[in-house]
């Protein structure tokens, strides 16, 4: 299954802004690819090979970010329970799928929502 361009433009630049965080690492559980701070993931990233839906998953506490993530289409809340705790799946190829910034966004609300205070701070409040 091909990728298609635009998805994956976004998910790299969603995986560069990631990674781009105090202290974010990227690793590869169940072959698939995360950013993690403090040992803990923040933004599943999924895989780009084309096996799978490109799409992203993120955290989002606040109740107003976490429903206007899932007007999306396609989004939906997280499998394997995580969905209860705040955790969005938001796909990428979907026609009106979210631009990288705003995609951008959610991964920082996510990174707030599972780094620790030292690191939030440094982020600041942009």
């Amino acid at each position: 299954m091909a990728v298609p361009r635009n998805a994956l433009k976004k998910w790299e630049k969603v995986r560069e802004f990631a990674l781009g965080l105090p202290e974010a690492t990227e690793e590869f559980p169940w072959g698939e690819t995360v950013a993690k701070v403090n040992k803990k993931v923040f933004v599943f990233l999924g895989v780009s090979d084309g096996s799978y839906p490109m799409g992203v998953t993120v955290k989002l506490k606040g109740a107003e970010i976490h429903a206007h993530a899932l007007t999306f289409p396609g989004a939906e809340p997280s499998g394997y329970g995580l969905g209860k705790a705040g955790w969005v799946r938001v796909p990428l190829a979907e026609k009106g799928a979210p631009a990288a910034d705003l995609l951008c966004d959610w991964v920082e609300e996510s990174y707030r929502a599972i780094a620790p205070k030292r690191l939030t701070a440094e982020l600041g409040e942009r």
